[in-house]
């Protein structure tokens, strides 16, 4: 953690907006996010977290501006290059994701048979290479519903690494999971980003859990980042956006009440 900030810049964005009809999602965002680093995109619920990451993989497509990946415009490929880059990247969902009806052992070969012509002796040992790493190789044989839900998302990411991606996008790891299995979590996202070499990008909104793995933190509200840096650099931020979302206020500059009219006049209208 806290790498020189010289590092090589992975995905950078520029003058990134994206709107839902008349609601701007995005608003002339800049990024970068480097390297071999842990980067997190952190905010309230409703800002655009998980939007980024669907701009990010090309999943949807910007108004205007530029999502640069590994030096290629994501929104200026076509369908084959954006499957092969795609292929360089992973993803852990929300909720893990997993195939239902494919034992654990058969989620995670499943890019494996998609996107590879390998023998089924290899495989198998990268199969069980991968469980390994986050420590369920003997629950390869169990299926999803048979898993505790730190277990399905222990699962994913294995799944996540099986091509040995250039970076993967974790969207909320920590969601819903006891303190022991988010520790766990924690653990393996970093120790995996720094011995595969990965580039990682996490949303989320759990402030102690991310900015104990992440090198870089960004801050979006009302569709702008409001605040960026080191983690220990947020904490001593005189930004009033990060000190409230940092100390989970629950009033400042994010409102607790969604802008309407007065309440008095919203009363006399209805009478």
């Amino acid at each position: 953690m806290n790498k020189p900030d010289d590092a090589e810049v992975l995905v950078k964005i520029r003058g990134l907006s994206f709107s839902h009809g008349s609601r701007v999602i995005l608003d002339n965002v800049d990024m970068d996010m480097q390297r071999g680093h842990v980067t997190t995109i952190m905010g309230p619920s409703g800002t655009g977290k998980t939007t980024l990451l669907r701009l990010i993989g090309g999943q949807l497509r910007p108004k205007a501006g530029r999502v640069e990946v590994d030096g290629k415009n994501v929104p200026d490929l076509n369908h084959d290059e954006l499957y092969e880059l795609r292929k360089r990247m992973g993803m852990m969902f929300q909720t893990g994701a997993l195939f239902t009806d494919l034992s654990v052992f058969e989620n995670v070969a499943f890019p494996l048979r998609e996107h590879t012509r390998l023998p089924e002796a290899l495989i198998r040992d990268l199969v069980l290479i991968k469980l390994e790493a986050v420590g369920l190789r003997g629950a390869r044989t169990l299926m999803p519903a048979e898993l505790s839900g730190g277990m399905a998302r222990r699962v994913a990411l294995a799944r996540a690494v099986a091509l040995d991606p250039m970076m993967i996008m974790y969207d909320e790891p920590f969601t819903g999971q006891d303190p022991i299995t988010v520790g766990v979590i924690m653990q393996l996202i970093r120790r995996l980003n720094d011995l595969l070499g990965l580039s990682s990008i996490i949303v989320s909104h759990d402030v102690a859990e991310v900015s104990a793995i992440s090198d870089r933190l960004y801050m979006i509200s009302n569709g702008q980042v409001v605040a960026k840096g080191a983690p220990n650099e947020l904490r001593e931020s005189s930004s009033e956006w990060a000190q409230q979302f940092l100390n989970g206020r629950p009033d400042g500059p994010v409102r607790f009440h969604y802008p309407a009219e007065p309440f008095e006049k919203d009363l006399m209208s209805a009478a």
